[in-house]
């Protein structure tokens, strides 16, 4: 097994980081024109870059394979979330003057390939299914001694978390959003899957790796503990869901001239006497 960051990833790291500046930037711009953005969201996307940027290039709690899904946790699942929940994609395309950059942006978040790329169970099946054969094959064995499919393999972790965090929360424009229902039930089968991969990595190591035991299931462990994430995933598809649904039922009443009227008290109180 080969030690952790034995194949550090500065440029990665860099370009988070130039990420996560280029975002604060235009938030900056975009409030320092009158329009509301907030803060909030700034800090949830420098979160993320600098998770991310850690997880490249800082030093890694335990041992080589306890490192490496550390790794795994941060850079598939905790940095994707923190992105994602940022609204980059809202972002620019309210920052972007208009014209025909805006306009590209916007067309190319309504075209049908968008809308599949987006839907949850496909999204879920690049993320939960590439780690099934990174950690059951004997590809993440290949990774130890070549460093090109190392940092491949880390692109792919983030990129295919970032996709599924972006599918199931559901926050940003995209040609079509998915219910509420079909985004939460991908969550659970997706958390249930990842969950089973963490066991059998727990009673046997990835073909081709040698591995102690006790690293070997204390890494299995940390993996494990990515439900957490999985969790924090869940509340923000729970708190979308409930916001359109309320929004919803306001236009449903007003439609129906159900708002509030004082003048209807007097009437009303009559009635009941």
């Amino acid at each position: 097994m080969t030690a952790a960051h034995t194949h550090p990833e500065p440029l990665p790291a860099l370009a988070a980081l130039a990420a996560v500046v280029c975002y604060v930037l235009t938030a900056r711009r975009l409030r320092r024109r009158g329009d509301a953005w907030p803060r909030r969201r700034d800090l949830s996307f420098a979160a993320g870059g600098a998770a991310a940027a850690w997880a490249w290039v800082g030093p890694l709690p335990g041992g080589p394979f306890t490192g490496h899904m550390t790794q795994h946790v941060v850079l598939g699942m905790a940095a994707p979330l923190l992105l994602v929940t940022a609204r980059p994609l809202t972002l620019a395309l309210r920052a972007l003057p208009a014209g025909g950059v805006r306009r590209s942006l916007l067309a190319l978040t309504r075209v049908r390939a968008a809308g599949w790329l987006t839907f949850p169970p496909l999204a879920a099946l690049w993320d939960v299914g590439g780690l099934w054969l990174l950690y059951r094959t004997g590809l993440f064995a290949q990774t130890a001694h070549r460093p090109a499919l190392h940092l491949l393999v880390h692109f792919h972790v983030l990129a295919a978390g970032t996709l599924f965090a972006f599918a199931v929360c559901g926050l940003d424009p995209v040609r079509r959003r998915w219910s509420a229902a079909l985004r939460g039930g991908t969550l659970l089968v997706a958390g249930a899957a990842h969950g089973v991969l963490a066991k059998t990595l727990y009673a046997a190591p990835p073909p081709g790796l040698d591995v102690a035991v006790a690293g070997l299931r204390i890494g299995a462990r940390v993996m494990y503990g990515g439900d957490l994430v999985a969790l924090a995933t869940a509340a923000v598809v729970g708190v979308g869901w409930y916001a359109v649904r309320g929004r919803a039922l306001r236009a449903a009443r007003r439609r129906r001239g159900e708002a509030f009227d004082p003048r209807n008290i007097p009437h009303c109180a009559q009635n009941i006497g």
